[in-house]
Order: C-alpha cells, then structure tokens, then sequence
C-alpha cells in the first residue's frame, strides 16, 4: 500500500467514528449516484492535446499553461477544494514529493474552483511551495469533461459540515471537479491520466513520478 493510500485507510478509520452514519450513507450514495455517469471515459483522453490555460494562481497572478511547457512537463492535479480532507492528504502528499518531481524537470500546478483567498489559505496550512490555481466557475474542468454538479439531496449534509461552496467558490452553482491528475508532455499531449469519479480514491504517488 502506497504512503497516500495508508494515509486515505487511516482517515476513514477516523470518519467512521466521527461521522453519523446517515452522513457518511449520503455521501456513498452521493458517490454512486456520480459513478453512473461514466465520467471516467466520457472525459479528455490519454494521447489526447491539454487545453492552453489562464488561471489566477492565490496573488492573482495570470499562469499560461503554454509558458510552464516550455521548461518542460506539466503535471496538473485537480482538486475539489481546500474543505476536502482527501484533496488536503493528496496536496501534502505532492508537496512532500515536489523535490523529485522538479529533479524530473515537471512543473506542478493544483486546480480547483475556489477563489484564490481561499486557496491561499491552503497553500498557507500545508506550506504549498507549487502554484495553486483557480478555474472560476470550474470552466477549465468542464471543458476537459471532469466536473459534475453536487447532488442536492447531499446538499444539506456538506452545509452541516460548515461546507459552504457559495462561500469557497464564489459562485452560486455547486459544480466541482472529479479528482484528476494529468501529466502533459512539452508538446501538449496527455501522457498520463488519473480520474476518478469516487473522491476517496486518489493517485499512486510512485505510478505519477514513474511516468515523468
């Protein structure tokens, strides 16, 4: 078992005790319910050329997805937001990593549509030294086919969690990216692909690095 996985198994432990079982059966259901819609192969596909991006990073600063390919690969993790305890396991996980991913000459860069103060607070809480970006309106993702629309009978559950996606996303829709990883060669092209429509389920770190 890798070292995200163990961490992942370890929390669950937790959440089981911590958590009503009415809450934790809503979010299965929630995750079932999002299983259905094939998004996995319905989405961008390996061999396939990245969309060019512009995204405010957490100083609104513009990063240009074309600019970070010319220094070599790229390495894009998508994730639903800081709020997510399994986004915040993956997000350590890969700064814990960056060393060798910058030892293979890739850049990463997380995505995810909250608004860049409150992806500056993550970046503060796990001392995020990568660019965090934000896709207002999750547009970036659903033009790659990995955003879906959070279920509204699993609404009530995240808001008495203190999950307020209004407040994260800046927005009023409830739309979130799968979690995704691509790595994208120099030319464009997607050589590796991790999307997963289960949150829980997240990457082999070693698979990741193995393919840079």
């Amino acid at each position: 078992m890798n070292e995200l996985a163990k961490k992942k198994e370890q929390f669950n432990n937790e959440l089981a005790t911590q958590v009503p079982q009415q809450v934790l059966e809503a979010f299965r259901k929630s995750i079932e319910d999002l299983q259905t819609k094939n998004i996995e192969e319905k989405s961008i596909k390996l061999g396939e050329i990245m969309p060019e991006f512009l995204l405010p990073n957490v100083k609104n600063e513009i990063i240009n997805s074309n600019e970070i390919l010319k220094n070599g690969k790229m390495i894009i993790a998508f994730y639903r937001g800081s709020w997510c305890p399994y986004c915040n396991l993956e997000l350590k996980i890969l700064q814990d990593h960056l060393p060798k991913i910058k030892h293979k000459n890739a850049t990463l860069v997380a995505i995810s549509p909250q608004s860049p103060d409150n992806s500056l607070t993550v970046v503060e809480k796990h001392n995020l030294t990568f660019e965090v970006l934000t896709d207002t309106d999750n547009l970036f993702a659903k033009q790659l086919g990995i955003s879906f629309e959070l279920q509204d009978f699993v609404l009530p559950y995240y808001q008495a969690l203190g999950i307020d996606l209004m407040h994260f996303n800046k927005n009023n829709d409830n739309s979130l990216p799968v979690p995704a990883v691509f790595v994208i060669d120099q030319n464009g092209k997607i050589i590796y692909k991790f999307v997963d429509a289960n949150y829980m389920n997240r990457i082999d770190i070693d698979e990741l690095l193995q393919t840079l």
